[in-house]
């Protein structure tokens, strides 16, 4: 096989949204720091909303971007606390997946802590391949070509091969 065909992960995300809650915000932090032991990052709103009570400079969630190193690890244990089943719908037509973990608890090796209490968060998953740079740098920024985009179904077949994930309709 072409090793520019070769799937990788790029990174995984972990966003936990709060709202105009400051509490459920500082319980996020310290869930994030407890999964991953590194501290995320704060996100804040750039519109004005009325109706909800939300104005431009507000934080309203926590994220955490997390590349190489321990992403193979840490995304085991992620869909094992999500049983290790994905759905089709959790797969976009980039090649990228995203799934929702209601309690924190059921990913292995996370203890329950009072004060955080019971949440949930979000995981996002970015695939690419190598040449994807192409797309990012700075000069001669080009689209990814046809042939080196990756495909929904290439998607799933990376992770069934790779997480032995269960893909289900």
């Amino acid at each position: 096989m072409n090793p520019m065909q070769n799937i990788r992960i790029e990174k995984v995300t972990l966003n936990i949204g709060a709202g105009k809650d400051q509490k459920v915000l500082e319980r996020g932090i310290k869930l994030i720091k407890n999964i991953t032991g590194t501290a995320g990052v704060t996100t804040f709103t750039n519109k004005r909303i009325p109706t909800w009570g939300i104005r431009p400079g507000l934080p309203i969630g926590t994220k955490l971007t997390i590349r190489k190193g321990k992403v193979k690890e840490l995304l085991t244990r992620l869909l094992a606390a999500n049983g290790n089943k994905l759905r089709m719908v959790q797969f976009n037509d980039g090649g990228n997946v995203s799934f929702g973990i209601k309690e924190y608890i059921d990913i292995p090796g996370v203890e329950y802590d009072p004060d955080i209490g019971v949440m949930g968060l979000e995981v996002s998953v970015t695939l690419e391949k190598p040449g994807f740079r192409i797309k990012r740098r700075h000069i001669l920024r080009r689209k990814i070509p046809k042939k080196q985009q990756i495909k929904k179904e290439d998607a799933m077949s990376y992770m069934k091969k790779e997480f032995a994930v269960e893909v289900e309709q």
